[in-house]
């Protein structure tokens, strides 16, 4: 049977499918949208499967706000191509907003959401056969409090969002935070916050530099302990010299403003080697 322009033109308008990849699905099923619908999304599954095995560390980090809830997602793919084509940038958008609309519990909860009439993690396999990639949503982050702010770096690749235990605090100072994240990569807010794993890691190291140049033994903890302290400075928010005006740390920052604000938590994600 003939399939027309217009038949082809809403079947990509319904599954973001390429228009030959439309023509097909429709010729095969004899016109019947639903079985052209079904074909596409077996083709999807079958690169998934196919792709398995793939590196995909390409990809877009969107995050945003609403109202008092503050969500982030990542979803990866296998070339920067892919990553910056503007419908795979739409599809990471419109589950920003399914999280966003929902505030679903976890990443699982998320990929189960209803985008249309697909779920979250439908869209994304659907998406691969378009494209022929391997894709995952690799990130779902998100934070709730009295103001919360989200950062994206130009280019899709580094997001951070931030919460402030007050409402309506100054918009540029609560950027200024969430831009302070993205771009100086603090481990945690304070130092009693940070992982005694990390800990652990930097005292081996300091440790092991010491012993290299020839340090002696008597003094290795002093000089360890002296190490994580420096960590301390540049790797926990509030300790970090604010980039903005480096004579004042972060605290200081926001004291400056306000001696009762404070974060109350933050999340941040990049796809790019640091």
């Amino acid at each position: 049977m003939a399939i027309s322009m217009a038949d082809i033109q809403h079947l990509r308008k319904m599954t973001g499918a390429g228009m030959m990849d439309c023509k097909n699905a429709l010729t095969e099923a004899e016109g019947d949208f639903d079985k052209a619908i079904e074909i596409i999304r077996k083709k999807g599954q079958a690169f998934a499967a196919k792709r398995e095995d793939r590196d995909a560390t390409e990809g877009c980090v969107l995050a945003a706000t609403s109202g008092d809830f503050a969500a982030m997602v990542a979803v990866n793919c296998e070339t920067d191509f892919v990553a910056m084509n503007a419908d795979f940038v739409g599809m990471t958008k419109a589950i920003l907003d399914a999280a966003l609309a929902n505030k679903p519990a976890d990443m699982d909860a998320l990929k189960a959401l209803k985008v249309g009439d697909r779920t979250v993690a439908e869209l994304v396999t659907d998406r691969m056969g378009v494209t022929g990639e391997k894709m995952e949503l690799n990130v779902f982050e998100q934070i709730a409090a009295p103001t919360v702010v989200a950062y994206i770096h130009p280019g899709n690749k580094l997001a951070a969002i931030v919460g402030f235990n007050k409402a309506n605090i100054d918009a540029q100072v609560a950027k200024d935070v969430a831009m302070q994240i993205a771009a100086m990569n603090p481990v945690a807010l304070v130092a009693e916050e940070v992982s005694e794993e990390i800990k652990e890691r930097e005292l081996k190291i300091a440790r092991e530099k010491a012993i290299e140049a020839g340090k002696p033994e008597n003094l290795l903890d002093k000089i360890a302990e002296g190490a994580l302290q420096k960590f301390y400075k540049e790797y926990t928010l509030l300790q970090q010299e604010f980039v903005k005006n480096p004579k004042q740390t972060v605290s200081q920052y926001l004291a400056a403003y306000d001696k009762e604000l404070a974060v109350t938590a933050f999340k941040r994600f990049t796809l790019n080697a640091e």
